[in-house]
Order: structure tokens, then C-alpha cells, then sequence
């Protein structure tokens, strides 16, 4: 009964009190159906209820309205709320969107490269080439990442980590160490780890090695040597020697870069050959226990690296064409080891024009973006000893006079007193230093080279000399040390003739590598030295 009423009192709450009547007395048939009679009142009572509702909207309307304060703080909780729905669904879009470019970039990196460090990773969408010219010149085709990364035997990573260019790092990709200068002075050497040193060698042997060089060029290519540098000068009236100023260190990435591209490869390969090619110098910064290698000044060629040698070749290839033109002209021989330049004439006539030769040389060496050596410019007339790159030219090539007389003294030292206490050069090993200078006679002057091995051949022998055993390589350790019975131990080389800028072919005894024999010069020797001879690593292998 109670739920019925207030069913009741819900009915008239909602409508009016007339209108519950009418719709009872329609119900039980006290009152016709609506519209059965014209003129029914009952609709106006319906329409007044109508009326009534809507007076009681506007009234409730009207006190809501009249509470702008009430009304403020009810539209600023809608608000709040839409925007907190908004933020979570932006939150949780975004989150969505990062995780997907996470996932792409991912992938990306083992697919290809668009970032190798600041300042030097513009252009590296740039995947064309010209295929004709590359065509032309035998090398090969590459225009992405992947395809470098393939040929070179490497993962995407890890070219990326080898060619990246950071300004400061953890590791470091080359060891760095000094050696002396035959004129005083010394020399940083930078030779490269084991992962870059192998895509630096692939690099050179698939790529530069096959870049045509001019026949001027005789330094750091296979046939050559400072035998063949020397040889067009023997017997010249007058030879003029020139060298050319911190010849690898002014060789920045912006000139390495442009080289790769000159040769017809887009901008993308260019910067990846030129990046892995170059390194910046750097000083080690202790930090919270740990040492970071921090990067000063541009990116250049690194002296020890097995590219520099070859990318200076192709980089002087206008410069030599351009002084064999006026050497020509003006009836003098040139030709170029690393950063030595000879000019020479055995014309009289021609040899009155040695200033201007000079003159000439010293302008197109300048418009080549090199520097003339101030101090190492020397005019060698034929009175006095002319030397080509330590070979002495006057009559025919040969060794320096004192430095054999020297070094027969110090054979015929060991033959009758033995080998303790003796050395020659800087190595304490003085067999393994001797084999050296002995091989590097013979690729001067082969008769005599010939006996010189065999009476230090000979010597170790009579005092049970045996070699170390190969060792070092490309991890920038040396050969373990050697065992012989008389000189004390000897430690790893500190140099190697071809990660100099110019050969010292008077110095050569001490940079050889024990047991290796090798020249000075990093070219095959004109003979071998000796039959039974250790087999020879490639120049760029000495490390």
C-alpha cells in the first residue's frame, strides 16, 4: 500500500495534481478517451501541466543561474576532467608512438647509418654515385652502409662504431706512441687497434690501391721503393731536394672526403671512408676513477694508419702532375717519396735555372694546399755527396761510404770479441737490427748486400742466435722477446718505416721489427736479400 502511494505522489511530483486525476478517471472510465471529444478540457488541463513544468524548469534555471560562483567551480571540474581524460589518452598515444620509433630506429641502425657525430654526418642521405667514373677507374661500387658493411666482411654496428666521430669516449682506436727524428725531435706515431686496422687494409687494398697514381709517385706502392726514387737522378750536375711541412697532419677530413668524391663515390660512402681514413688528436682526462680520451682540433691522417700513405698519393696526384710539367719545362727529372720532392738535371744549361725551378716548385706547392719545409730545402751540386732520400746518387746508387765502413766494423767487433755489449741503431738486438741494415744494403746495392747476409747469417749462426718467434700484430703489442745466448733481450720495434712521413733510410737498421726483415721503405726491395728469408708482411702490416 505505502509503495503505491508513493508511486502516487511520484506521478503527481512529476506532472500536477489535475492531470493524475484525469488520467485515473480516463483509467477507470469516469472520463473518455483523449481525443474522442471536440473540445475536450481535459487538454487544457494537460497543457497547464505543460506550463507549469517548464515555469519550474525556468525557475530552477533561474536560482542556478543566480549562484555564478557554483556555476564557475561546476564548469572548471568539466573542464578538469576533460582535460585529465585528454592527458591520459595523449599519454598513452605518445608512450605508443615511442615505443614504435624505438622499435623502427632499431631496426634502422642494423639496416643503415644517419648518424656519425656532430659536425661531420651532413650528406649521409646522399646514397648516389657516379658508376661511370668508378667504372672507369676499376673500383668498386658501393652506395649504402649495407653494401660497405658486406664487402668489408663487418655488421652495420660495427662500422658504425669504427667511422663514428666522437669528441670524447671511453676507448680509443689507436695507440699512440713517439719516436725519434733523424733530424731531432720526434714523431707520434698512431697505430691503429686490430678492428680498424682490418677495415682500414681492406679500405687500401680495394679501393685505394686501385686509384692510378702518377709515375712521379715512388713512395708506399708495390714496385717502388727509394731505389727506384733515386735511380732517375744518378749522375746529375745538380739535385734539389725539397720537403713539405707536417705532410700527414695537414691533411684534414674535409680535403679526405672531398677525395673520395672526386673519385665518384656519393657523399654518404665519402664520409664513411674519409671518417674511418681520419682520427683527431686527443689527451687522456681522468675522471671519478675512469679515463676518457677527449678529441682536440680537426680530424686528419693518422701517421701509422694504413691508409694515410696511399690517400696522400691520390691527394698528390695533381700536385705531381703539375711540378713533372715544370720540372719538365724547365729540363729537370722529379719525382716524389712521401713528402720528399727531387728535382734534378744533368743538363748544364738547365742547371743555371735551379732558382727558378725553386721558384716554381715552392708556388705550385703552395696553390696545392701544402707548405715548403723552411728548413729542409737543400741544393746538392756534383762536387759535393748528393743524396735522394738516403741513397747516394753521385755515380751510382749506393750506401753511404762512412755508414759501411761502420757497420763492417761492427761485424768483424762480434766475429772476434762476440756480440755482448753490442748494438747498432737503437734495438738491443743487434743480430735482428744487423739482418736489417744487412737487407737494406742489398736493396741498394745487391752485391754487396748479398755478402753482408751471409756474414751476419754467418755470425748468428757461430753464436747460436735464434729469432724470436713471430708475435704482435695488430694489437699494438710487440714480438715476444728474443732468447740469444749474447746481446740482451730486445723489446718490440718503436717504429716502422712506413708510418713515417719521409724515410731515414740511415736510421733503418733500428726500425725493423725482429725477426722481419725489411727495408726502410715500405716497396719490395730490387732483390730479395737472402734465400731462406722470413716471409714479409705488407707494409701497413707492421704494427
Amino acid at each position: 500500500m505505502s509503495d503505491r502511494r508513493q508511486a502516487l505522489y511520484d506521478r503527481i511530483r512529476t506532472s500536477s495534481k489535475d492531470e493524475v486525476v484525469l488520467e485515473e478517471m480516463i483509467r477507470l472510465g469516469f472520463w473518455p478517451a483523449r481525443g474522442t471529444v471536440p473540445l475536450d478540457p481535459g487538454d487544457e488541463i494537460r497543457e497547464r501541466g505543460e506550463i507549469e513544468r517548464e515555469l519550474a524548469a525556468l525557475r530552477t534555471e533561474q536560482s542556478r543561474l543566480h549562484n555564478i560562483e557554483a556555476l564557475k567551480k561546476e564548469l572548471m571540474k568539466r573542464r578538469l576532467a576533460a582535460s585529465r581524460a585528454k592527458q591520459a589518452e595523449t599519454k598513452v598515444r605518445r608512450e605508443r608512438e615511442r615505443v614504435a620509433r624505438a622499435e623502427a630506429w632499431k631496426v634502422a641502425k642494423t639496416k643503415d647509418i644517419v648518424f656519425l657525430g656532430r659536425g661531420v654526418s651532413g650528406g649521409l642521405s646522399d646514397h648516389t654515385c657516379d658508376e661511370t667514373k668508378l667504372a672507369r677507374q676499376g673500383l668498386p661500387l658501393f652506395r649504402t652502409a649495407e653494401e660497405i658493411a658486406r664487402a668489408a666482411g663487418l655488421s652495420i654496428p660495427d662500422l658504425r662504431f669504427l667511422s663514428y666521430a666522437r669528441n670524447t669516449s671511453k676507448i680509443s682506436h689507436y695507440r699512440r706512441f713517439n719516436i725519434p727524428k733523424k733530424t731531432g725531435g720526434v714523431r707520434t706515431i698512431s697505430a691503429p687497434m686490430p678492428r680498424l686496422k682490418s677495415l682500414q687494409g681492406w679500405l687500401l687494398e680495394n679501393v685505394l690501391e686501385k686509384v692510378p697514381v702518377h709515375e712521379a709517385a715512388h713512395g708506399f706502392r708495390a714496385g717502388r721503393s727509394i731505389v727506384s726514387n733515386a735511380t732517375p737522378h744518378v749522375g746529375a750536375r745538380v739535385v734539389v731536394n725539397m720537403d713539405l711541412l707536417d705532410f700527414f697532419p695537414s691533411i684534414a677530413l674535409p680535403r679526405i672526403k672531398g677525395m673520395f668524391r672526386s673519385l665518384g663515390y656519393g657523399d654518404f660512402v665519402a664520409s664513411v671512408f674519409a671518417l674511418v681514413a681520419s682520427e683527431p688528436d686527443t689527451f687522456a682526462v681522468e675522471l671519478d676513477g675512469r679515463t676518457f680520451h677527449v678529441a682536440h682540433g680537426p680530424r686528419k691522417l693518422p701517421q701509422g694508419a694504413p691508409t694515410s700513405p696511399a690517400v696522400t698519393n691520390v691527394l698528390c696526384r695533381r700536385l705531381d702532375r703539375r711540378l713533372h710539367g715544370a720540372a719538365k719545362k724547365l729540363g729537370f727529372v722529379y719525382s716524389r717519396y712521401a713528402d720528399d720532392l727531387t728535382f734534378s738535371t744533368k743538363d748544364e744549361a738547365a742547371s743555371k735555372r735551379t732558382g727558378q725551378m725553386l721558384a716554381q716548385a715552392r708556388f705550385i706547392v703552395l696553390a696545392e694546399g701544402f707548405t715548403p719545409h723552411p728548413k729542409k730545402t737543400r741544393v746538392l751540386r756534383r762536387g759535393s755527396q748528393q743524396d735522394v732520400t738516403g741513397v747516394i746518387v753521385n755515380q751510382k746508387a749506393s750506401i753511404e761510404r762512412e755508414r759501411l765502413r761502420a757497420f763492417r766494423a761492427l761485424l768483424h767487433a762480434i766475429e772476434t770479441k762476440g756480440p755482448e755489449g753490442r748494438s747498432w741503431g737503437t734495438s738491443p738486438d743487434v743480430f735482428a737490427s744487423a739482418k736489417g741494415f744487412a737487407s737494406y744494403v742489398a736493396m741498394v746495392d745487391p752485391p754487396k748486400g748479398r755478402a753482408l747476409l751471409g756474414k751476419v747469417a754467418a755470425l748468428a749462426a757461430k753464436y747460436g742466435y735464434r729469432p724470436p718467434p713471430r708475435g704482435g700484430g695488430g694489437g699494438g703489442k710487440g714480438p715476444k722477446k728474443p732468447v740469444p745466448p749474447g746481446p740482451s733481450a730486445a723489446g718490440p720495434s718503436t717504429a716502422n718505416p712506413a708510418s713515417a712521413s719521409t724515410p731515414a733510410p740511415v736510421q733503418a737498421p733500428p726500425q725493423v721489427t725482429p725477426p722481419q726483415v725489411t727495408p726502410p721503405a715500405p716497396a719490395a726491395p730490387v732483390e730479395p736479400p737472402a734465400p731462406g728469408a722470413p716471409e714479409k708482411k705488407k707494409w701497413w702490416k707492421l704494427f
